[in-house]
């Protein structure tokens, strides 16, 4: 006899958890986020197991690699930050393309593993040029992982996933460039003078808050707080929100901004054609490096510069990371090494305090 059991998630969303217990059989567990889903799921397995019918692979042998991807990006997907739905949206399709033929029952680590290492090749383009770093392509397996690990605890589709033992490529401990003090003076003047006035509040308010380029360019007026010098950023990678404190010149543009603020668009960066959409600002940004001389600079390296200027001006690594909106340290202990004279500074003061100078 089936039995449906409601649940409530620590994100206070409902689930259905079906338990079917026959006498004779073993116990068939699955979990939906329809109560419809579950009742039906229900009907369907009794009846097929009372028939002689049900197999636990039966799913897998009738969808597909498609199928999955089609029903996680359209029942999943939708609750996760807008810069993961677009992030793994473009993933997952990458393996519905390539893959999407298979059943699940035919998905094995080593087809999962042959699509990992078809990614890796795919790394070095026509141009000579790096595509995908080993972190690219491990976000490409981990997007299938939880899809296939959704699979398996609230479709039944499958008993376990296939990718589960599949192993990662190794990253690089990542990337820190930041910009000198003569590096820095000579950018923010070649973006005061650039022909887009957007780009130098654009790289300040980029420089003194360490947000990502997507949440700039995603900034609204509603999320700015003039009054309380800070913006609420509502919509972040790692989908939690997050509090940007505005000060000195950062504080200063964003005031100037809010004055000449178009009427028809909410977006603090919009553009001149489209106030729906952010301005356009990669050309203007590769001319503001080549007049300001300064080489081997990505925008996203002005998030490193501001990670990095904390470090040096005696920031811990906890602050940082509450900064940035890490959740946890893993990602800003590459500025460990900025912090160590600071650290010798607090280790000074304590031994002095005790056994005196």
């Amino acid at each position: 006899m089936g039995l449906v059991e409601e649940r409530t998630t620590k994100n206070g969303k409902k689930r259905y958890r079906v338990r079917i217990r026959l006498k004779g059989h073993p116990e068939e567990c699955a979990t939906f986020r329809r109560k419809t889903d579950a009742k039906n799921w229900e009907q369907d397995t009794e009846a097929a197991i009372r028939d002689g019918r049900y197999f636990k692979t039966r799913q897998a042998k009738k969808k597909t690699m498609a199928d999955l991807v089609d029903r996680y990006v359209r029942d999943v997907i939708p609750g996760k930050s807008a810069y993961q739905q677009t992030q793994q949206t473009r993933q997952l399709k990458w393996w519905k393309t390539n893959f999407g033929d298979f059943t699940l029952a035919h998905v094995t680590p080593a087809l999962i593993a042959e699509g990992r290492d078809s990614l890796r090749s795919e790394q070095i383009g026509r141009d000579g040029k790096k595509r995908r770093s080993n972190a690219t392509v491990n976000r490409y397996l981990a997007a299938l992982s939880h899809a296939f690990s959704v699979a398996v605890r609230e479709w039944g589709w499958l008993d376990a996933s296939p990718v589960r033992k599949v192993s990662r490529l190794k990253e690089s401990r990542g990337r820190v460039r930041f910009l000198s003090k003569d590096e820095r003076t000579r950018l923010l003047k070649a973006c005061r003078g650039s022909s887009q006035p957007l780009l130098y509040p654009l790289v300040v308010l980029a420089l003194s808050t360490g947000a990502r380029q997507g949440e700039l360019l995603a900034l609204r007026w509603s999320d700015v707080d003039l009054k309380r010098k800070v913006i609420r950023l509502e919509d972040t990678k790692n989908n939690e929100r997050r509090a940007l404190p505005l000060a000195g010149l950062a504080f200063e543009l964003v005031s100037e901004l809010s004055k000449v603020r178009r009427i028809d668009s909410d977006l603090v960066f919009s553009s001149k054609r489209d106030g729906k959409k952010p301005f356009y600002f990669r050309t203007v940004w590769l001319k503001a490096l080549i007049d300001a001389r300064v080489e081997d600079f990505r925008f996203h390296d002005l998030r490193h510069t501001a990670a990095s200027y904390l470090a040096m001006n005696g920031a811990t690594l906890a602050e940082i990371a509450e900064v940035l909106g890490h959740k946890t340290l893993a990602m800003v202990k590459r500025y460990a090494h900025l912090t160590e004279q600071h650290t010798s500074k607090v280790v000074a003061r304590m031994n002095a305090e005790i056994f005196g100078s």
